[in-house]
């Protein structure tokens, strides 16, 4: 029976009934009798067979469906040796989810959709050839640490590496637009060209004028952001790759912009159909200024982009609105109006509580962590790219005078769980850089020049992590306690290290470095003082022996790679990144990023199937306790987990806030009813800024009825 005339299938009943309680037990064996059921009516009747590995991969050749040039950097007496090496790992999927996500949504299928072509180990092996470029050594290497599950290239990188028709391998971008027609024109059909090669789109608005602003040598007054706004909308549902997935995108705005209510109201349930948008990501540009101003029941003053652009001679993204503050209000030449802080800062959480949106990018806190020249001004579909960007100018035939700097993000993602149990973890990590800087210099985006022009010259990857919440319950560990803290500073701190070591060896093997590493705080070797002044080994004795035999750099280490990097230089602007992990994180048979789990069992509406039913990773009686639902935490703690990753990760992370409308009595000491307020919100934005959190992506609200508002989380990002 073919793929497309499955019906009588037991998996699906089986993988159910897990959440059916029997005498109070929740009988987990019967996913293991879903996975099984799964391969034996599926998988195994439905997979073609070939008689050798050159047999399968002549036909898949000859067929179109893999490239030849990658396999043919390879003696075919080695692709065999690696396919060996994979089939005797004995790599088994740990949960029905985990192998129904494979098989559904990465798996290499016949044409007509009636077969597969790949297996696990099949889609691992090219993924190691396609990103070892012909290097034998490191072939293996990436074959070891992907069948062991250590590490997880992106889904575009880890679903298309060496497919014949296939999307981009990176996983999102990043533009901005100038005040002008053509900068407008011209980003809008980058945005049509990023939707259609696969990716999530970012879009900063902030240097456009207000509605109502003066249009140079026209009687008319500008239309604000929200019009174009309408126009990205209509780009990405229209540029949607021939209908395969809904083209994605977010816009970015400054807080101080003098359009940011209408902005907000773009996303508001009884908004007019002429503003509102219901596709489109929002996110805000939060200076440091407006906590203080909020914190102070101050009003504060918007700016026009316009008039701030002629007298300071750069776009509104790049001057610094909290030093510039008190200038700007006393500064006749500057339009401005004023609202009150605090009254908007309820709105925004209103609009949290409505939707999920806005994101959050603390912008000066990301300024002032940023160790390269320039200045970040934006962030991604899933807030945790954050990378300096320069402008573009346009002239009137759409040709680029000045060539700026936009954002690709090639990303990927450590399983915390199984690279703690790495045979050499500096190793396991230095070849995910590799993999990475492969993506990062095989990536052509000609069709968006200031992608390309950026990619080419700062060399930026994103190394994340996944299975937190798994490898703290797995060791008994509550998440959030002192240990879980002291846990992930140190485990930062190596992905840290070990990154820095390998950008430092390509940067000597290639002879190059990032764009303006010499002005940069590593070539002055600032960036390192903290570590060589500061020891970030474990403090509590779990905490150690959780770490034992593995190498921990001591502040002499950090001071020779410090000398080292300053004399050779880094070949990677940017390293790390730590991305929602969605599906990906199923195959890998943990948790999602760093966050909690939201459910014991998770329920996942799968289209055209219902229901299916994940348990949470090593669930058992010892670690039921240690698995507290999101949803039933105080977020302050979340907060702490994050912020001691941050001081680690370059970039940022894409830190959800779970919410319930209805909160669980004394989870917060500010609390005098139970149900959600603005309040809680504005009081957890504050927390989470005075933590040192750069970002925060969705609020996500569990409603009394059982729903979640905000939790479509993006899937053209997540790893």
């Amino acid at each position: 029976m073919s793929l497309k005339e499955l019906t009588d299938v037991s998996y699906f009943k089986l993988n159910n009934e897990i959440n059916r309680p029997v005498n109070d037990q929740i009988p987990l064996h019967k996913d293991k009798e879903a996975l099984a059921a799964f391969f034996k009516e599926n998988v195994e009747p439905n997979t073609r067979r070939f008689g050798s590995v050159e047999e399968k991969i002549t036909y898949l050749i000859e067929q179109d469906y893999i490239e030849e040039d990658f396999i043919k950097k390879y003696k075919m007496s080695f692709i065999a040796s690696l396919y060996d090496f994979l089939d005797k790992q004995d790599f088994q999927f740990k949960s029905f989810m985990a192998a129904y996500k494979f098989y559904s949504q990465y798996a290499l299928k016949s044409n007509d959709g009636t077969e597969y072509l790949e297996s696990y180990e099949d889609r691992v092996a090219f993924n190691a050839l396609y990103f070892a470029d012909g290097n034998e050594e490191l072939a293996m290497t990436l074959a070891d640490e992907m069948i062991h599950q250590r590490y997880q290239p992106a889904t575009p990188s880890f679903l298309n590496a060496g497919r014949k028709r296939r999307g981009e391998l990176v996983s999102c971008f990043l533009i901005q637009v100038t005040d002008d027609m053509n900068s407008i024109g011209r980003s809008v059909n980058s945005a049509l060209q990023l939707s259609r090669i696969g990716g999530g789109v970012g879009i900063s608005l902030s240097n456009l004028r207000e509605a109502g602003a003066p249009i140079k040598g026209y009687e008319g007054a500008a239309s604000g952001v929200v019009p174009v706004m309408k126009l990205f909308e209509d780009s990405f549902s229209y540029s949607n790759q021939l209908g395969q997935r809904q083209g994605a995108g977010v816009v970015y705005l400054n807080v101080f912009h003098p359009d940011i209510e209408m902005f907000l109201s773009t996303k508001k349930e009884n908004a007019d159909e002429k503003i509102r948008v219901k596709t489109l990501s929002l996110g805000l540009v939060v200076p440091d200024k407006f906590y203080e101003l909020a914190r102070k029941n101050e009003d504060m003053y918007l700016f026009s982009p316009y008039s701030i652009e002629r007298e300071y001679g750069v776009p509104f993204s790049y001057v610094d609105i909290t030093e510039e503050y008190d200038k700007l209000v006393a500064n006749p030449k500057i339009r401005k109006r004023k609202i009150s802080a605090r009254y908007l800062e309820t709105e925004i959480s209103k609009l949290q509580q409505e939707s999920g949106y806005p994101y959050i990018i603390n912008i000066d806190t990301a300024n002032r962590a940023n160790p390269v020249y320039g200045k970040i001004i934006m962030s991604n579909l899933c807030s945790e790219i954050l990378q300096v960007q320069e402008p573009s100018v346009i002239n009137d035939r759409q040709e680029f005078d000045t060539l700026g700097t936009d954002i690709s993000c090639n990303l990927g993602s450590t399983n915390i769980v199984n690279l703690m149990e790495s045979p050499d973890f500096g190793k396991s990590v230095r070849a995910m850089t590799r993999a990475l800087t492969f993506v990062t210099d095989a990536s052509d985006i000609e069709v968006v020049p200031s992608i390309q022009n950026g990619n080419r010259l700062n060399h930026t990857i994103g190394l994340g992590a996944m299975g937190l919440h798994t490898y703290f319950a797995k060791n008994q560990m509550a998440y959030g306690s002192p240990e879980s803290i002291d846990f992930t500073n140190t485990y930062f701190m190596l992905l840290n290290y070990w990154t820095l070591v390998e950008s430092h060896q390509i940067a000597k093997e290639t002879g190059q470095t990032f764009h303006n590493f010499d002005k940069s705080d590593y070539a002055n070797g600032s960036y390192f003082d903290t570590y060589v002044t500061e020891d970030f080994s474990p403090k509590f004795e779990r905490v150690k022996a959780l770490f034992d035999g593995i190498f921990l750099p001591t502040k002499q280490d950090w001071e020779e790679l410090k000398q080292a990097v300053q004399k050779d230089g880094l070949y990677h602007q940017n390293r790390l990144a730590v991305a929602p992990n969605g599906s990906i994180s199923y195959i890998n048979d943990t948790s999602a990023s760093i966050h909690p789990i939201t459910r014991m069992i998770e329920e996942r509406q799968e289209k055209k199937i219902g229901k299916i039913y994940y348990p949470a990773p090593y669930l058992s009686n010892d670690t039921l306790p240690y698995y507290t639902s999101a949803y039933d935490m105080d977020m302050r703690k979340v907060i702490d987990v994050y912020a001691a990753a941050q001081k680690h990760v370059d970039q940022g992370m894409s830190l959800t806030l779970f919410m319930r409308s209805d909160m669980p009595e004394g989870i917060y000491e500010w609390k005098t009813s139970s149900k959600q307020s603005t309040r809680d919100l504005n009081i957890l934005r504050h927390y989470a800024f005075h933590k040192g959190i750069k970002s925060i992506y969705y609020v996500r609200t569990f409603t009394d009825d059982a729903e979640e508002i905000g939790s479509n989380a993006c899937e053209s990002c997540v790893i």
